[in-house]
């Protein structure tokens, strides 16, 4: 029996009671319990206000007769108390000491296997650009792409983690147009610069001379639209993506060894950030797929084929305007290359649900994409869904990658440790470690925080990330959850230096007490925590939990001793109880792709 079991049980028993007090019928979904306020007595607690009706009593009388009921029934009710019309129950400690004595036998408590292989989850997210290296909005999609999936296991699905990698497309072009111009043959090794940095430093480079050609033509009295679609930069960076999709193989072997260096720049990124994918798609291997469907559809009249050659989708009876599936150069656009993956994954894997983990300012175009899959007639587009999340800027504002203002990840992680290194110098929780310990915590630190701090937010919620706050050993963050868990490492650590024994249970005479007691139902919440992390998509349901249990442990552990407790039976179940908490904080924080150090 688990502390939800009990309360179902309480609530039953009250049907039965009001049955046999009363005589009227009633279920469990007829009226309220819940935990009992922190200001009373009482484990649960029942609102009585409904059953005065039929008992036609006070509030104080019925409480008190369902009250005497229930303890009747009940062994595992020690007693209750009635404030007006709430009857409050108190569970009797050998309850709550049987039930921690079952969480101790689960080596991963809260967590289910995975039962059917033959259908899964699928959940693309990073999706990076090969024109930039991964950046700050690129981190939280990682972290909750990642994150989604590792809880989702945890329920019991059978999840598959996939990228997409933009890897053609005008963006592509105008990074190889301006190397060509600008770089004398310039390479990652020569510079001594990640790939993905130096390709993106020419995507900015050519956006700076985009705007100088637009402004001189506007200048010349052009109007700002024709300016923007005239400048002669934009014209050749077009051409090179009407030659790329041609196959010119000058074109497709510059676009070959620049994406190399984006690869290999991204997978360092990917290690340090700590994410793999079981499977990676290319854009440039799928956009044909999505060409030949919509030349399909259109040869059944499905979709429109204007007069300049372009192709269209016609939304209008659901209430948007058209939408432009190829360009009438015969090039593809983002939608294009969507519709082939989509169907190349859905041919290839039994697949129940397909989450796409991006940005809320994609709302329209996942909106969108669903509708045209319906249009082609493919009924599996029911299973797709936008996993739409906010934005995340730094105090300092909003980024643009165009202008360079955006905050690389890898740049941001360096900071992070800076940060982190300073903060644990001041506080001098590096000392007796040597330069590779103090390396690793570090990294373990630094990450911890950054991750944390992302995930511990509703996704659907816009974020201000500040990598000082973040490293905070005394807030909700990361470094705390870890640090709560080092401390643990070293009672326990000690305790098994003195040879003292960890028992497999405890004795359900222990005389343990009420912050004990609440530890152990805290800790027992953990497989719903999980589940509504799951069901919701939602990791800082986690994350806070987490928090919370580091933090009502913490006040445990100032309040009462452990190794120096004299009572064995009691030193034996805090000694327990301190492993357990321990393993659930590992566990679940490395369902946020947290590590927890064993020292810090």
């Amino acid at each position: 029996m688990n502390l939800m079991n009990i309360e179902k049980v309480i609530k039953l028993k009250t049907v039965e009671g009001v049955k046999y007090l009363y005589k009227q019928e009633l279920t469990i979904d007829d009226f309220q319990t819940q935990a009992t306020r922190k200001d009373f007595e009482g484990d649960f607690t029942i609102t009585v206000f409904g059953f005065l009706k039929f008992s036609r009593k006070s509030p104080e009388d019925t409480a008190n007769e369902i009250g005497e009921y229930l303890k009747t029934e009940l062994p595992e009710i020690l007693s209750f108390n009635v404030v007006k019309g709430f009857l409050n129950i108190t569970i009797d400690s050998s309850y709550w000491i049987s039930l921690f004595n079952e969480i101790l036998k689960l080596k991963k408590f809260g967590f289910k296997k995975i039962k059917d292989l033959s259908s899964s989850i699928m959940i693309e997210f990073s999706s990076p650009n090969t024109n930039k290296p991964l950046h700050l909005g690129h981190v939280r999609n990682n972290m909750l792409g990642n994150s989604i999936s590792e809880i989702l296991k945890a329920s019991g699905k059978n999840v598959t983690k996939v990228n997409l990698v933009n890897d053609r497309g005008i963006h592509i072009c105008k990074s190889m147009l301006a190397w060509q111009k600008w770089s004398n043959n310039e390479t990652p090794e020569t510079n001594c610069k990640k790939g993905d940095h130096l390709v993106g430093d020419y995507y900015v480079k050519f956006n700076d001379e985009y705007k100088k050609q637009t402004k001189a033509l506007l200048a010349q009295g052009m109007k700002e639209e024709e300016a923007k679609n005239s400048a002669p930069i934009l014209l050749e960076a077009k051409e090179t993506l009407r030659k790329w999709e041609a196959k010119d193989e000058e074109t497709i072997n510059l676009w070959k060894k620049m994406n190399e260096w984006v690869y290999d720049g991204f997978n360092k990124t990917y290690k340090k950030l700590g994410i793999k994918f079981d499977k990676t798609y290319y854009e440039s291997k799928t956009y044909e797929l999505g060409k030949s469907l919509i030349f399909k559809a259109l040869e059944k009249g499905i979709l429109l084929k204007k007069e300049d050659g372009s192709v269209w989708a016609d939304l209008s009876e659901f209430g948007l305007d058209q939408k432009l599936l190829l360009r009438s150069d015969g090039t593809s656009v983002y939608i294009t290359q969507d519709i082939g993956t989509a169907h190349q994954r859905f041919s290839s894997f039994s697949i129940d649900k397909h989450f796409y983990v991006v940005g809320n300012e994609q709302n329209y175009h996942f909106q969108v994409l669903k509708l045209i899959l319906k249009q082609l007639g493919f009924d599996w587009a029911e299973n797709i869904e936008h996993l739409s999340y906010g934005m995340v800027e730094l105090p300092s504002g909003k980024m643009k990658s165009r202008e360079g203002t955006v905050v690389d990840a890898d740049d941001l992680m360096e900071e992070m440790k800076e940060t982190a290194t300073n903060t644990s110098v001041e506080l001098g929780k590096l000392e007796n470690f040597n330069e590779f310990e103090k390396k690793k915590i570090i990294e373990s630190i630094a990450i911890g925080a950054l991750k944390y701090f992302i995930l511990k937010v509703d996704p659907k919620k816009n974020m201000t990330f500040n990598p000082k706050e973040s490293i905070d050993f005394n807030g909700n963050t990361g470094p705390f959850i870890q640090y709560t868990y080092v401390r643990i490492q070293s009672v326990l650590d000690k305790a098994k230096s003195m040879e003292f024994d960890f028992p497999k249970e405890t004795n359900i005479k222990t005389k343990i007490n009420s912050k004990e007691i609440e530890l152990i139902k805290l800790l027992s919440k953990t497989p719903s925590i999980i589940n509504d992390s799951a069901q919701s998509l939602n990791p800082a349901i986690i994350a806070n939990f987490c928090y919370n249990l580091a933090k009502e442990y913490n006040q445990f552990y100032h309040e009462f001793p452990i190794i120096s407790e004299i009572d064995d039976n009691i030193r034996n179940f805090r000694l327990n109880i301190s492993l357990k908490i321990a393993k659930s904080i590992k566990n679940l924080m490395g369902l946020l792709g947290i590590d927890v150090p064993q020292r810090m």
